[in-house]
């Protein structure tokens, strides 16, 4: 009898414990987001995606004054935070300030996609980034944004304050 009964603990101790600590990394702040800026020759168009983690964009939300931010389950959340994306993302091409078109954004794992984009640049343009979003909510925020494509990628890291940094887009 008592044999059983510590069977019956090893069996339904070990899960229980595993829950809160699941639950607390499903919510943990990654603190770290990814932008892209390439061109696509298909299109002509200097294509940006921005890849934050769901948790991050609805806590900058609340911050932001949201009462009930839903990423995942709002379109009305997602865009929001799109417009928050185009106020703490910089882009210039040529010395030009350029505000990339929202195209949509999408849900892939636990992350939010954020795509736009913008008319392509003239062959072997300087594109000048600074990446500042989320570090108006965290002081330890990191971005990383890439711009080009397949070998020919040039990527910068930005914490909050950095000035902007630029590179040369090659077709």
């Amino acid at each position: 009898m008592l044999r059983r009964a510590f069977l019956l603990i090893a069996l339904l101790v070990p899960p229980l414990l595993a829950v809160p600590f699941a639950t607390s990394a499903w919510a943990h702040q990654q603190k770290a987001a990814i932008s892209t800026a390439s061109l696509n020759p298909r299109t002509d168009r200097l294509e940006l995606v921005h890849q934050v983690p769901v948790h991050d964009a609805e806590h900058a939300l609340r911050v932001q004054g949201a009462t009930v931010p839903d990423i995942i389950g709002s379109a009305e959340s997602r865009e929001a935070f799109a417009r928050y994306i185009t106020r703490r993302f910089l882009l210039e091409i040529d010395g030009q300030a350029i505000t990339p078109d929202y195209v949509g954004s999408e849900i892939i794992g636990g992350s939010l996609f954020v795509y736009q984009d913008a008319p392509a640049p003239a062959p072997d343009a300087s594109v000048r980034v600074n990446s500042q979003i989320l570090t108006d909510v965290w002081a330890r925020q990191e971005n990383r944004v890439n711009i080009g494509s397949g070998t020919e990628v040039t990527t910068f890291i930005f914490i909050a304050g950095d000035p902007p940094q630029a590179a040369v887009l090659t077709r």
